[in-house]
């Protein structure tokens, strides 16, 4: 499938009227198309399924770089599945893609994407916590954001509580941060550990709730007894 080809599948899909909505909602600069979650969601599928890793790899890679809102949560769409192999091309992609986050919607379906490739290799957590000395506010935020699969182990092993305890320190470490997408995130985070792990997310907010915004306090503890 050609760049053209993909472009043109996506701009029959447009919803007459919806791009101003959602241009205004997502606070985009860049081009909307104006197309509904349903038919992005079942258009990435066929593509999935009908391309190699290497074809999504580099169709991801080019709908990227013509920043239309739809066609960056569409690359990321290809990109998002559990066994995929080989996947080094594509973690190597996805984290090229982390520095031109500016858009919570764009970064959160990316973010899916590699929540998958660290899922397959854990290890891959060492080149995340780079991220977290980032300058640039959506690199950082996206540390926690990719991450959020080890709040969610019912019963975790050893290595998988280590990895929760490391992002538990990198958000200890942001909870002075003032950028209200970093509050949200650390929030986030917690909230949803907060449903596996209360224990953990009590302590942490007995040490470092004072520091916290109020409203990312009151979400961090919104499943909490």
């Amino acid at each position: 499938m050609t760049l053209d080809e993909a472009l043109s599948a996506l701009r029959g899909c447009t919803e007459d009227g919806r791009a101003e909505g959602m241009t205004a909602y997502h606070k985009q600069t860049r081009e909307v198309l104006g197309i509904p979650n349903p038919a992005l969601n079942d258009l990435t599928r066929s593509w999935r399924q009908s391309l190699s890793v290497v074809e999504r790899v580099a169709l991801a890679d080019q709908l990227w770089q013509t920043d239309i809102f739809e066609a960056r949560i569409a690359a990321a769409k290809l990109l998002t599945q559990a066994r995929l192999r080989p996947d080094d091309t594509t973690w190597t992609l996805i984290q090229s893609w982390v520095p031109d986050f500016d858009s919570w919607a764009i970064a959160d379906h990316a973010c899916m994407a590699g929540q998958k490739r660290l899922l397959a290799d854990p290890t891959r957590i060492d080149t995340v916590e780079a991220w977290t000395r980032s300058d640039h506010m959506w690199t950082r935020r996206a540390a926690l954001v990719i991450t959020l699969p080890w709040t969610k182990q019912n019963n975790p092993k050893p290595d998988e509580l280590a990895v929760r305890d490391r992002v538990l320190g990198w958000a200890a470490g942001y909870v002075e941060d003032p950028e209200w997408f970093i509050q949200k995130a650390i929030a986030w985070w917690l909230r949803d550990l907060s449903k596996h792990d209360p224990d953990r997310t009590r302590a942490f907010l007995e040490a470092h709730g004072e520091k916290m915004k109020a409203f990312a306090r009151k979400e961090a503890g919104k499943y909490l007894a």
